[in-house]
């Protein structure tokens, strides 16, 4: 008696064929993988790592080196002499600029920083979702001109900034805040912040938005379903799937506000400036001795590493944002 051979349910056919599709997905990533890496490679890239490492290394033995022997002989006869101090950092760290510490510097470093870094994610998260999830006119429009705004060198805003906060902050001649201006905080950081924030924003929106943007909608049409609002969807949904990209550009704002010395040269106030402006100002007093401003340097970047190595697991996910879609 023939038999009859039935075809497989749709389900099953489904799965095969997804079964089938992952193995050569899989295959072709080994393959790849292999085009793509080799032992030569690998063994070259350790070589230039070393390379590029070595004046770094250098720099910080010499900031651990007494006076004496920085002065007197290279940083790689420690191996054969080792002699190590403290002191070259408690120098470094109270030697005056031009009105402020180094140590004092530092301080106003991390106000600036901080806030000059919260306060531009903050706003740009939230303008993102508006251009991602909120249907309004021009949205496309407003969008391409933030973006295009990318293109603005910083050194073409700094003048009108500049005139705008000497002035205070007006509109139509009125102030935002009655009797109110910004020449009223010359000793806070108000004005640093607010530049920061201002050349920040365009990237920062543009690079969440990407972020945002691809959330599934039918998350977003699930939480309105049951009743929830713009503020618990931004609060309770966007923003824990979007800290990789969050913490990405934080990465990047950090240390580029942590570095900067044109904007807090310009707006921060005497009392007020940052680490590089003392450290720009003390390089002449010290000299030739290498080994403060070894110290000093070492000052300087010891929190952008604690950043970026604190966040540096959200850095690769942050950076593909937007990169593919699915």
């Amino acid at each position: 008696m023939a038999t009859v051979e039935l075809d497989p349910p749709v389900s099953t056919r489904a799965a095969r064929t997804l079964g089938q599709q992952s193995r050569q997905t899989r295959k072709d990533e080994k393959d790849a993988q292999k085009r793509l890496t080799s032992r030569g490679a690998t063994l070259a890239a350790a070589i230039i790592a070393v390379i590029w490492t070595i004046p770094t290394f250098g720099l910080f033995v010499t900031s651990f080196r007494p006076g004496a022997d920085s002065n007197s002989t290279g940083w790689w006869t420690v191996f054969t002499n080792p002699g190590f101090t403290l002191s070259n950092y408690f120098d470094a760290l109270t030697a005056g600029g031009t009105s402020l510490t180094l140590g004092a510097s530092f301080i106003n470093s991390l106000a600036i920083a901080i806030p000059a870094t919260v306060i531009p994610i903050s706003i740009a998260a939230l303008a993102a979702y508006a251009f991602a999830w909120i249907p309004f006119k021009g949205r496309s429009i407003l969008f391409v001109g933030v973006f295009a705004l990318q293109i603005v060198p910083i050194q073409m805003a700094l003048v009108p900034l500049l005139s705008l906060f000497s002035r205070g902050l007006t509109v139509a001649g009125v102030g935002i805040f009655p009797g109110f201006t910004l020449r009223e905080v010359d000793h806070s950081f108000a004005t640093v912040w607010i530049a920061h924030a201002i050349f920040a924003m365009p990237l920062a929106i543009f690079l969440l938005h990407n972020f945002i943007s691809e959330i599934p909608g039918e998350l977003i049409e699930a939480a309105r379903v049951d009743g929830a609002g713009h503020g618990q969807i931004f609060f309770r949904m966007i923003v824990p799937l979007a800290m990789p990209a969050i913490a990405s550009f934080a990465i990047f704002q950090f240390l580029w506000v942590w570095n900067d010395l044109l904007v807090a040269t310009i707006f921060a106030p005497s009392s007020s400036l940052p680490l590089t402006q003392t450290l720009n100002s003390l390089s002449g007093t010290w000299g030739n001795q290498w080994y403060l401003q070894s110290a000093g340097t070492f000052i300087s970047i010891i929190v952008p590493l604690v950043v970026f190595f604190a966040l540096q697991r959200f850095f690769v996910r942050g950076l593909m944002a937007g990169a593919t879609k699915g």
